[in-house]
């Protein structure tokens, strides 16, 4: 007997599964205000807002990130609606499609893989024009864009989409059947009435469990081994298309397939491959706090022999810098410890002659002040006898 067999017989079932959201848009007068934009919005909000910490933890000016991300956001919403427009392009320009519809994100639809790309296109262009490092303006910002990416799952979840196949699992989630104010069915738009059409992998929640664990994994890995020159970014491109691919091996919504394969699985694997080869060749260590400062000039991030002669300048600069440091606090040292010796004589040389003055003798400081002292003594005896004489 299946687990939703059971529930039934029962009568347990209103307790077996995970409910969806009635509704995924609210009307606010003319204005509808959808929950997928809302959590887009709080995505980027979040990645910007620690990216910047991040940033200004690692030595960056303030409000660069800010400042490349009006050039990344765009580029990256044009990039991800793009992606998901071609790979489903049936959807909008095949039979009964339409094509004034790719143009409706608000709807739903943004392929990940092409909003890192563009978006990227985008961050370099601002990158380029503040002159900072791009690889370490990606490393600062991938812990919040996966962290965004989790957020945005929750778009998915309450526009009823992104999810699996059908199944009996106790999680499984339930898909209301939604219908308009003229009782139309409208998935979308539409509220639910209660009934329920399946029960089906909620796999937009498996996307958001995974994406979470990896921002931990890379904030950990990052602390541990001080990660730099764009690997914690390759880090956080091979963790989320590793879990991508098992997500979409659940999935059997409606998609572009390469041999009888999901392309997203292409894709996720092609990436992984590409990023995991980054991080193995790319230059190791950190860029100083100096290398983040704006206006410095800096190879373009495909000539690599370059970036690696440039890291590996800026690690032997940032040793000489540390052994000048050392050298200057040794002499300093030195320099107090001779001061506090000769103070120290000096304190003695005082006391002596103190006790000399207080016990009516000459004090005696060296042999060599000793001589001294009674040749003046000797001087001044024979200057009073032949006064008296």
């Amino acid at each position: 007997m299946t687990y939703r067999a059971l529930a039934d017989s029962t009568g347990a079932n209103l307790l077996a599964y995970l409910p969806s959201p009635p509704r995924g848009v609210w009307e606010i007068g003319p204005f509808p205000l959808r929950a997928y934009a809302l959590c887009i919005i709080i995505g980027i909000v979040v990645a910007i807002w620690w990216g910047e910490k991040r940033w200004q933890e690692r030595g960056g000016q303030a409000g660069m990130v800010l400042d490349v991300a009006m050039f990344a956001v765009p580029f990256g919403l044009i990039g991800g609606r793009l992606y998901h427009v071609a790979t489903d392009y049936q959807k909008y320009f095949g039979e009964g499609g339409h094509p004034l519809d790719a143009f409706k994100i608000w709807q739903g639809g943004l392929g990940i893989w092409g909003a890192v790309l563009l978006g990227g296109v985008g961050a370099w262009i601002g990158c380029r024009i503040y002159r900072i490092p791009l690889p370490a303006f990606g490393d600062a910002i991938a812990p919040g864009i996966l962290l965004a990416q989790a957020i945005g799952r929750l778009g998915n979840y309450f526009n009823q989409e992104l999810y699996g196949r059908e199944t009996d699992v106790p999680w499984g989630l339930e898909i209301y059947l939604r219908f308009d104010d003229n009782g139309q069915l409208d998935m979308m738009n539409g509220v639910s009435t209660g009934v329920v059409e399946k029960v089906v992998q909620p796999t937009f929640l498996y996307e958001l469990v995974w994406n979470v664990l990896g921002v931990a994994a890379l904030l950990y890995l990052d602390k541990k081994f001080r990660i730099g020159h764009g690997r914690l970014f390759s880090l956080y491109v091979a963790i989320y298309c590793f879990g991508r691919f098992w997500v979409e091996l659940l999935r059997d919504d409606e998609a572009t397939h390469l041999a009888g394969i999901r392309i997203n699985s292409f894709t996720s694997a092609i990436v992984f491959l590409g990023a995991v080869a980054y991080f193995v060749f790319a230059t190791k260590g950190r860029e100083t706090a100096e290398q983040l400062q704006a206006g410095l000039s800096r190879p373009w991030p495909w000539e690599l022999s370059k970036l690696r002669a440039y890291g590996a300048a800026s690690a032997a600069g940032a040793t000489v810098a540390v052994d000048a440091a050392e050298t200057a606090e040794t002499g300093t040292d030195t320099t107090e410890s001779a001061s506090a010796v000769n103070e120290s004589e000096t304190a003695d040389d005082n006391s002596s002659a103190a006790s000399g003055s207080a016990s009516g003798t000459e004090p005696t400081a060296s042999d060599t002040s000793s001589e001294g002292s009674e040749g003046s003594a000797e001087t001044k005896t024979t200057g009073t006898d032949e006064n008296k004489s």
